[in-house]
């Protein structure tokens, strides 16, 4: 199942909470595990060096804190499969009416499964 690479062009709101934020990259399949040739086949090369989510910081910091590399890269390699996900799902659904300026407190915890 390979993935579509995406357009390094950047929003104008987060592709999570489509909030109207400063943004950040998110590597669609962590960098850490490019060199991994069962991703590789997966995915494609150019699939993962252009998979580039634009997301705001809090959405950002959320989706590593509910996911681990390997799952982000194995299973959740799209801002659908993201957005998807129940608690990711659950946190876009709380943060979306937000307004801009809002930063929610966010606690210095890990991904718990690790």
């Amino acid at each position: 199942m390979r993935t579509s690479p995406r357009q390094h062009t950047r929003p104008d709101a987060c592709e999570l909470c489509t909030r109207s934020v400063p943004l950040t990259q998110h590597h669609l399949i962590p960098k850490r595990l490019h060199r991994n040739d069962k991703l590789r086949r997966l995915h494609g090369l150019e699939a993962m060096r252009e998979g580039i989510a634009w997301l705001c910081l809090a959405c950002h910091k959320h989706v590593h804190r509910c996911l681990s590399e390997r799952e982000l890269a194995t299973h959740f390699a799209s801002v659908q499969a993201l957005a998807g996900h129940p608690e990711i799902a659950s946190f876009i659904d709380w943060l979306k009416d937000k307004p801009s300026d809002f930063q929610p407190r966010l606690s210095r915890g890990k991904y718990r499964g690790r």
